[in-house]
């Protein structure tokens, strides 16, 4: 009964915070569902306090991205890269593909998905309005910036939310982590830019005009806001490698790193400190901890023991298997119920398993790849995506969820299959 119970509790709370009836907050469903969770017996206080304990780093990391990225937008920062980018392409519409997707790739490297779709993704359009590009182009740069910023969010641990909460579970410092995943990465943005480019071929332009755009210079609000963001970013960078050596968690470098620029930008005339902490995505606090609390729940309904037992199963067939078998599921799990419950309840799986360690932080790693690029097979799969749609449907963008699916389906599978298998092979060479 408590099984039903759980897996029933579950699929209320993700509905409701995928339709947020009335607006309302997805950090508001996840912390009534744990909660009731708790209520119900599905999972103790001590529970609560393991998922605190597992949560709060990724957290805190992650509303600091936020903050730094806004304060940064204000300053011009993003505006300034990205007029810079499309001057560079000299008026080629190929490279102006192709320059969207490395800008779009820097960003959610260092800002974090969510940050490239809520930053990156206005500024590429307001950028097609300016070219006067026709709908078909303007789509598939929209699209090129949409996507890239999921399939390409892996190579850090601060790049996206699931890979912070994967790295904390299984102890992967940040130096670590990025030897493993930033080659993985570069197999992720080569196969991401080759399917967009196979897919929106023809609807690209061959040459557009560039000189209407303003000045790079122009965009820069606060001379010396900008000047001093760019130390802030390099000492947080050396902040990052440090960690490991340390033994800190990243959110005290982020955190810091967030302080310190919203004191540099408490006098600028060209920032509202108070309105960036307004804007901040304080839900994410709530909806972290609330959200798995939930998903410790489904331990009830015996899901866990399942996917354990399917994981347990592809890593007797070796290594690759290990990494598709790991990988494949944490993609489909994400696409149907979002990624950030999928990597917490596959990383419970895979801690389940009597794996040796290096077995378990191999298949760790393709579970960030499989629910960083999973997303991207759903309209649903992420809420960067559903933050995306949002952000265009306020500039009069609509784009319809039947054509995300089919775009998903055609480009997905091929881009995650390339990744995970350049996983397999470059953590052979690692061992």
């Amino acid at each position: 009964m408590a099984g039903v119970v759980s897996a029933v509790l579950f699929a209320a709370v993700l509905l409701l915070i995928l339709w947020q009836p009335r607006g309302l907050s997805i950090g508001w469903t996840a912390s009534l569902g744990g909660l009731a969770a708790l209520a119900a017996g599905l999972v103790t206080v001590r529970d609560v306090m393991t998922v605190v304990s597992l949560v709060w780093d990724a957290t805190v990391t992650f509303v600091a991205l936020i903050l730094l990225s806004m304060v940064l937008d204000e300053a011009g920062l993003f505006a300034w890269a990205a007029l810079h980018m499309a001057r560079m392409t000299r008026g080629r519409g190929l490279a102006l593909f192709w320059g969207v997707g490395l800008l779009g790739a820097a960003v959610a490297m260092l800002f974090a998905n969510d940050g490239a779709a809520l930053i990156l993704t206005p500024l590429v359009y307001e950028q097609t309005r300016v070219l006067q590009l026709d709908r078909r182009a303007t789509l598939a740069l929209i699209l090129v910036s949409g996507f890239i910023a999921d399939t390409t969010s892996i190579p850090l641990v601060i790049s996206n939310l699931v890979n912070i909460i994967s790295a904390d579970f299984f102890h992967l410092g940040f130096v670590a982590y990025a030897a493993v995943m930033t080659p993985v990465d570069l197999v992720a943005l080569g196969a991401s830019m080759g399917m967009l480019y196979w897919y929106y071929r023809r609807d690209l332009p061959a040459r557009v005009e560039v000189q209407a755009l303003p000045d790079p210079s122009t965009a820069v609000r606060d001379p010396r806001l900008f000047r001093a963001a760019r130390w802030v970013l390099a000492l947080l960078l050396v902040g990052y490698i440090i960690s490991q050596r340390l033994g800190w968690p990243v959110s005290i470098f982020s955190a810091a790193g967030a302080v310190a620029l919203l004191a540099l930008a408490w006098r600028s005339p060209a920032v509202s400190v108070r309105g960036v902490l307004r804007q901040a995505p304080w839900h994410i606090v709530t909806f972290s901890v609330g959200m798995y609390v939930v998903v410790f729940g489904l331990r009830r309904a015996g899901l866990l023991a399942l996917l354990s037992q399917g994981l347990l199963l592809s890593a007797q067939a070796g290594p690759v298997a290990a990494v598709l078998g790991s990988g494949t599921l944490a993609a489909l799990l994400s696409a149907t119920m979002n990624n950030l419950p999928a990597v917490m309840m596959e990383a419970l799986a895979i801690a389940a398993t009597s794996l040796p360690q290096s077995v378990r932080h191999l298949m760790a790693y393709a579970n960030v790849v499989g629910c960083d690029l999973g997303p991207r097979l759903t309209p649903i799969g992420s809420l960067a995506t559903l933050l995306w749609l949002h952000v265009l449907q306020r500039r009069g963008l609509r784009i319809s969820w039947g054509y995300l699916w089919k775009v998903g389906m055609v480009l997905t599978p091929p881009t995650l299959l390339a990744t995970l298998l350049g996983l397999a092979v470059w953590s052979s060479w690692l061992r």
